[in-house]
Parts: structure tokens; sequence; C-alpha cells
């Protein structure tokens, strides 16, 4: 089973990798869900903040933004080998109709400038789905849920 930190825990699952984020407020919930995804394949504990990456995303929902935000994480290990070391800021403000995401975080590509590989990669994380997806407020926390298809 993946490694387990604090802010998220892995539940069973078949198939694929199923997490529960928490944090005190969905901002924090939602940056502990982007550990979780990244920590299916990599410790980020390891990894260097090298490289600093702005992420801006508006949806009309929250699942939207959810399901956006770790796409884009997805997204840029596909693209450029960008794995997560840290987020400095997360903000989530809703505004008439939507949801407005801004993410500062450091990480660093899996390969150096020769393509040498600088990191260990385990397993392959495909796409972030809707299924049995959940974001909710209990305990004076906010908890979300996220399936990971592997």
């Amino acid at each position: 089973m993946f490694e387990e930190k604090i802010g998220y825990h892995y539940i069973p699952h078949t198939a694929d990798a199923k997490f529960e984020a928490f944090g005190k407020d969905i901002s924090e919930a939602f940056k502990n869900a982007a550990f979780a995804t990244y920590n299916i394949i990599i410790d980020t504990d390891i990894v260097k903040p090298v490289i600093k990456k702005t992420i801006s995303i508006k949806a009309k929902r929250d699942f939207s933004l959810l399901y956006d935000f770790l796409e884009e994480f997805l997204f840029l290990l596909d693209t450029e080998n960008f794995v997560l070391s840290d987020i400095e800021s997360l903000d989530i403000h809703e505004g008439p109709g939507e949801y407005l995401l801004t993410c500062v975080c450091f990480g660093d590509s899996i390969f150096d400038e020769d393509k040498i590989r600088k990191y260990e990669v385990e397993g392959n994380v495909k796409s972030v789905t809707y299924n049995d997806m959940n974001i909710e407020s209990r305990d004076d926390k906010v908890y979300v849920t996220v399936v990971i298809d592997l």
C-alpha cells in the first residue's frame, strides 16, 4: 500500500488508488489531495524544490475544481516530468457562479539536463476520476475523497 502522511490517508480500493485528504479549510484539503496524488508514485519528501510553478484554474463546481486541479499536476508530470515538492500557497475563492484557484508550488524534473533520472517513479497514475469523489465539511474540517485511475 502507499505511504500515508499527515493530511490524508489511503482507502482500500479494488484496482485503483483511493484517498481521503483533509484540512482546516478547502484550500488545505486540496493541498493534501495533491500530495496524496503524487505520493502514489514518488515520495515527495525527497523531491528538491528547484522549479516554481503557478497554477490557475476556474470551474463552475467545487468537484470540477478539485478534478481540474489534480489533473493539472498529472499534466505537468506527463509533459514536463514535474514532480511536486512543496505547495507555497493555495487560495480558493468562490465568485459568482464559479470557483477560482491559484496555487504556487515547487518541485523538480524527474530527469536532469542529460536525461539521467534523478528520481525513481513507481507505477503510473493515468487520471483522476469523478467516481466516489466527495467534498464535505465535518468536525470543523473539510474532507475530499478521490479515486485515482492507475
